[in-house]
């Protein structure tokens, strides 16, 4: 269960910590990506367009990074990354009610079309749908997801 989690915002020491939870994250979802082979791709874009971009909260419990989420100025939700174990508890939701707060006027993101379950729990969370597009780094359809106060 995610009792006992705490907010913060990302420090840089997070950083090695929050890869490997993308990592284990994106495999459990797409067990037949190889995510493994994307790691330095992964650091990269961490580094040079989310870190200098978003703000990022991350999830803590017990001292261990059980989560985070991405919102850049535009209210953009490039990331919402959650340890599988916690799937289904209210740790992803408190980090998108966080997103929200952040970005208080609306907050668009875009989630893979085959992502159902991420899906119905963005739907849950009060955003509808808003569009469809392709992923221009994965090639995926994805569709384009809006929520607004």
């Amino acid at each position: 269960m995610a009792s006992g989690f705490q907010l913060r915002p990302y420090r840089a020491a997070d950083e090695d910590a929050a890869i490997e939870l993308w990592l284990k994250t994106w495999q459990q979802a797409y067990p037949s990506i190889d995510f493994t082979a994307r790691v330095a791709w992964w650091r990269e874009r961490w580094r040079n367009e989310l870190v200098v971009n978003a703000t990022i909260v991350v999830a803590e419990q017990a001292g261990v990074l059980t989560g985070f989420v991405t919102i850049d100025g535009a209210g953009y939700l490039d990331q919402l990354v959650v340890d599988p174990a916690q799937w289904g508890s209210p740790l992803a939701s408190a980090l998108v009610s966080e997103a929200k707060r952040l970005s208080p006027t609306g907050v668009t993101l875009l989630v893979n079309k085959d992502n159902t379950r991420a899906i119905r729990f963005y739907e849950r969370n009060g955003f509808v749908h808003a569009g469809e597009d392709v992923n221009p780094t994965s090639g995926r359809p994805v569709l384009r997801m809006n929520w607004t106060a």
